[in-house]
């Protein structure tokens, strides 16, 4: 484990987790892929279609909708499975990160509202309790809702058009992001496993606002200087939060979806120890840069770009 330590190790978690010491991190901080098809490494399922990841001229030129996922419609057996597809992959992860973190140590986990169930369902059957889900408000949120009128006049349907103004196909903006919280159970009390353990208990002083004490509802954004690096990247200042309040200096705290590296910067900034795995080795160079020479030499790198994403094993899945 100690040639893991303040690096992040090119790999499959899945691979790479069972190689840490048990009983050994003191907290998991991670934004897993959220099985939504947003690119390639987000692709979980093995339900193929000839339109997945596509672009249709309208998302020509658009930040936020480069690609095309997978209609949510369940028009077959198929599309139905894709859910429970996803849900037995984050078994596969959670059932190995279980018994690496120290009783007592949360575990907070970044999804979307659409499948973060299935993450928690995997991460409480592998021996996981759920504590809470934060939520992470956004001050800005991608969306695009087709004006269903609009639609209709292209069909030539005119009446209906006028009696479906003002209707849009398509979602609310999504201003906030859940963060599930979880928590290796312990044996005794509370205040056991602090002192056992040094992980449990809150640090409410920490991470105050104007003098209050803290709630589930996090706000955070990138600063100015904070360069984007990755599509799904985390603002340093939420992780910072996390990390604040639930670790001392010195503990460990994993990502083992670590992508450009936002958490082992985090971890650099408040002087905590970080073990960090990504499976693209062209996400970890982006996040060398990002760190201290200190923790950003000797990484071992293997050969993966951009476009490479882990399909689960069925054999090894729940149920």
């Amino acid at each position: 484990m100690t040639e893991m330590m303040n690096k992040i190790t090119v790999g499959d978690a899945i691979a790479l987790i069972p190689h840490l010491d048990d009983d050994s991190i003191h907290c998991c901080i991670t934004d897993i892929p959220y099985g939504i098809s947003l690119d390639y490494w987000d692709v979980l399922h093995n339900n193929a279609n000839s339109a997945l990841l596509g672009a249709s001229p309208a998302q020509e030129g658009k930040s936020g909708f480069k690609r095309r996922g997978k209609p949510i419609r369940g028009w077959s057996m198929s599309d139905r499975q894709i859910p429970k597809e996803y849900q037995e992959w984050c078994y596969q992860w959670a059932s190995a990160l279980y018994p690496k973190v120290k009783d007592g140590a949360s575990v907070f986990v970044f999804g979307t509202r659409r499948t973060l169930h299935r993450a928690i369902l995997a991460l409480e059957d592998s021996g996981f309790l759920l504590k809470d889900i934060l939520a992470w408000e956004k001050p800005v949120a991608h969306h695009r809702a087709q004006r269903l009128s609009v639609v209709l006049s292209r069909r030539g349907l005119q009446t209906e058009a006028e009696k479906w103004s003002g209707w849009r196909l398509g979602n609310l903006a999504p201003i906030w992001e859940p963060i599930a919280w979880l928590f290796n159970p312990y044996p005794k009390t509370i205040t056991d496993v602090v002192l056992e353990n040094e992980v449990g208990a809150v640090n409410a002083a920490a991470v105050m606002t104007n003098g209050k004490q803290p709630k589930n509802l996090v706000k955070g954004w990138f600063q100015e200087n904070e360069e984007r690096l990755h599509e799904a990247q985390k603002p340093i200042a939420v992780l910072e939060f996390l990390i604040r309040l639930s670790t001392l200096e010195g503990q460990i705290v994993l990502d083992p979806f670590a992508g450009s590296g936002s958490t082992a910067v985090a971890c650099q900034n408040l002087n905590r120890h970080f073990i960090g795995i990504e499976i693209n080795e062209a996400y970890v160079e982006l996040a060398k840069s990002r760190l201290h020479p200190i923790a950003a030499t000797n990484h071992k790198l293997v050969g993966n770009d951009l476009r490479q994403f882990t399909m689960f094993d069925k054999s090894k899945a729940l149920g």
